[in-house]
């Protein structure tokens, strides 16, 4: 090499994933769509009177069919509903197990918009269709169940149950399929596909049945649930969370984990 001479160090630009949102089944919008207008067609329905009488006919039923074994073990299975006792003790925790193998924060992210998305739209809708729960009958201060059963009822703040869609049901949906996603991480995809189904959807499914049979919850509250419930879902598997750019020092821990193989 003579001396004085100049060599030129071509400088590398990294090359950044291009960002799309992940597929869901089924692909596209339309069902997404499907599940909004039935969440909007059913409180419509709600409000016009309609499907009040199933409301109060199931909730009569269970009130007179509550033996004591049936009753105790209905509030046992009720537990898998508890979201600051359970389920996001639960996630977190799975989460911290996944990022230590995995040597990622992004389980973190999962857990994180979860959380937003259920509390931006479950609690303030049920304060937006102020229904009072079955309940409300049979314990201080007492409604006539003709009147719990109303939406949008105007009730006193913090005297009734805000019960309308089911927060156990919808939290059961969005929760159960995190901890389902962050089992198949933490296992590298050997999660059995029948051990998957049953997480994913044995517990809202229990649910729905419980807190209508307890009468924590009128009937089209829980089916409400589940519209709202699926939808949350869907916007959160959308959601691509093994390539969102992080910041600074997270960047070592930077690696997918959902992308596992």
């Amino acid at each position: 090499m003579r001396a004085g001479s100049v060599i030129g160090v071509r400088e590398t630009t990294p090359v950044r994933r291009s960002i799309g949102l992940a597929p869901v089944r089924p692909a596209g919008w339309w069902f997404d769509a499907v599940l909004l207008a039935g969440f909007g067609a059913l409180t419509a329905a709600l409000a016009r009177g309609q499907l009040l009488d199933l409301d109060l006919a199931v909730s009569e039923w269970a009130f007179t069919h509550d033996p004591a074994p049936l009753y105790w073990t209905a509030r046992a299975f009720n537990l898998l509903g508890q979201g600051g006792g359970l389920l996001l003790p639960l996630s977190g925790a799975l989460a911290v197990a996944v990022a230590w193998r995995r040597r990622t924060i992004r389980p973190f992210l999962l857990v994180a918009g979860a959380l937003l998305v259920t509390m931006v739209t479950i609690g303030p809708l049920k304060l937006w269709t102020d229904r009072a729960a079955p309940t409300a009958s049979v314990k201080e201060p007492f409604l006539p169940p003709e009147e719990a059963v109303q939406v949008f009822n105007h009730l006193p703040a913090g005297a009734y149950s805000m019960s309308y869609p089911s927060g156990h049901v919808a939290n059961a949906i969005v929760w159960y399929g995190v901890i389902a996603l962050l089992l198949v991480s933490l296992t590298v995809g050997r999660l059995p596909a029948g051990l998957y189904r049953l997480v994913r959807y044995a517990p809202p499914g229990i649910l729905l049945v419980t807190t209508t049979y307890l009468n924590f919850h009128w009937l089209t509250d829980g089916l409400a649930a589940l519209l709202l419930g699926l939808l949350l879902d869907r916007l959160l598997h959308r959601v691509p969370w093994d390539d969102l750019p992080l910041p600074g020092r997270l960047r070592q821990w930077d690696g997918p984990f959902i992308r596992y193989r």
